[in-house]
């Protein structure tokens, strides 16, 4: 990820760590290395979400979803054991793009989960994951 969007977001900065763990749960098992890449931050949702929609205006509008919609079809985790963990409680999901510098042209696509899941499955954390997919 070009050091200008992690600096933009903050990424670059402490409170949010890469966490291959979810790379692994969330996304399809094959595709090329680096397509994806996943990070977790303590801080909300709503904090995140107002500094990207500063930079995509109209992108990133949370929403209350099923923890299967959040997370899709594609990944290796189990589907009852994420459903039990959530139960009745939806999560919320921002979504948007995330542009190259100069030339505005769409390189990532952003997801943005909270609450989300420990990597076990087993409980329910209270900070931010991202789901980058590289478009490039």
């Amino acid at each position: 990820m070009p050091l200008l969007l992690l600096t933009l977001l903050g990424l670059a900065a402490p409170g949010w760590v890469e966490n291959a763990a979810y790379a692994r749960l969330f996304t399809p098992a094959r595709v090329p290395a680096g397509t994806y890449r996943t990070y977790v931050s303590a801080r909300p949702l709503d904090d995140i979400v107002g500094e990207l929609q500063r930079e995509a205006p109209g992108s990133f509008v949370p929403q209350a979803v099923v923890a299967g919609e959040a997370f899709g079809q594609s990944g290796g985790y189990n589907r009852w054991q994420l459903a039990r963990l959530y139960g009745s409680r939806r999560t919320r999901v921002a979504r948007g793009p995330r542009f190259e510098a100069g030339s505005g042209r769409v390189v990532e696509a952003w997801t943005l989960v909270s609450p989300h899941p420990d990597p076990t499955l087993e409980r329910l954390e209270p900070g931010t994951l991202l789901i980058v997919l590289s478009l490039r």
